[in-house]
């Protein structure tokens, strides 16, 4: 503990330092050796030891050498385990930390949601009171900012829920107006960018069995994405299919292309793609996107390649019966009647 140097001799008997040294009389050894092991920190551990009765060559090269990395491997070893205990207690601190703030975020949307309601209820009613140009313009400014608000309020709930409740729950029942409800997500999408191109297709050749509620809102996150990360004024098209055993929906934009780190994180709570400012909103959206697949027993997978990106959205038609078609070729802005061409 003195010193860092070994301490040790071949022959007790005739070495100087050690002939009259009660240690090796009362052990009864003849020849000692014993290497400090250091932390990596510099501190002093111990020493890694060898023992015989008789004389032995303990302090030749060779042995030294090998009892000194023996002494370094253990200093490794220690370090190595006390770093991952370190990391595993972290974890399970980061773990509960998580889980407690996905509960605050479940409780904070579920209180919210109620005078949130009264607000949206009140402006609503105010506006079909409002005859002044003024008054009508500030409350369908509150209108959409409490839309807004419920927007984000409602991705909060959808993270909690797949976060703590083990899953989005679904209401599965067969969607024999999925295509129509589809294209009025997109007419939706279409009436808030009347400038950028939207084309929509759908062949349904079986009746799918799902949520249709869940399906129109992994479209519009789909389509809002595309809307804030493609080219502006780029078409963004939408492709969806069915067969006696699949659904797929296809949702294809233009845009840079998404880096391969970016792309691993793509489906995380919180993620935003490149470029992402304030509007990008809370970055739930395509993590959302994922929870409804999973229900679904689906997947949804993104391609990059070039300036195309497309997000293609599979999951089992669990029903075989009827079909549905319906067709929109044409932007929005296009059409002059103001009717719509799909469903």
């Amino acid at each position: 503990m003195r010193t860092p140097r070994r301490v040790g001799g071949d022959e007790v008997r005739t070495d100087a330092s050690y002939c009259g040294h009660p240690t090796p009389q009362m052990y009864g050894f003849q020849s000692y050796i014993a290497v400090p092991i250091f932390r990596q920190n510099g501190e002093y551990f111990g020493n890694i030891c060898g023992f015989d009765p008789e004389p032995r060559r303990l302090t030749d090269g060779k042995t030294l050498t090998m009892l000194r990395l023996f002494s370094e491997l253990i200093s490794l070893q220690l370090d190595a385990e006390e770093r991952h205990e370190s990391g595993r207690k972290e974890l399970v601190a980061q773990r509960k930390d998580g889980h407690l703030r996905d509960q605050f975020l479940a409780v904070l949307g579920h209180d919210v949601r109620n005078p949130l309601s009264s607000i949206v209820y009140g402006t609503e009613l105010l506006l079909r009171r409002a005859a002044d140009a003024a008054d009508r313009k500030v409350l369908q400014r509150m209108r959409s900012s409490a839309g807004r608000i419920t927007s984000l309020v409602d991705e909060l709930l959808d993270l909690a829920r797949g976060r703590v409740g083990g899953g989005i729950a679904l209401h599965g029942a067969p969607a024999d107006d999925l295509a129509a409800r589809l294209a009025h997500v997109v007419d939706e999408v279409q009436a808030a960018h009347p400038t950028r191109p939207i084309s929509f297709d759908a062949a349904l050749g079986a009746v799918v069995r799902c949520d249709a509620k869940r399906i129109e809102q992994l479209l519009s996150n789909l389509l809002a994405n595309a809307m804030e990360h493609g080219t502006a004024a780029s078409p963004v098209a939408v492709h969806v299919r069915s067969d006696e055993a699949e659904l797929q929906l296809r949702v294809e934009n233009h845009g840079a292309t998404i880096p391969a780190a970016v792309l691993e994180t793509l489906f995380q709570p919180y993620s935003r793609g490149p470029g992402g400012g304030r509007s990008a909103g809370l970055g739930l959206g395509l993590y959302i996107v994922s929870e409804i697949a999973k229900a679904h027993g689906g997947t949804v997978e993104v391609e990059s390649v070039g300036d195309r990106i497309a997000f293609l959205f599979a999951m089992p038609c669990r029903a075989s019966a009827g079909a549905a078609v319906a067709r929109l070729d044409a932007p929005y802005a296009a059409r002059t009647d103001g009717s719509s061409t799909a469903g």
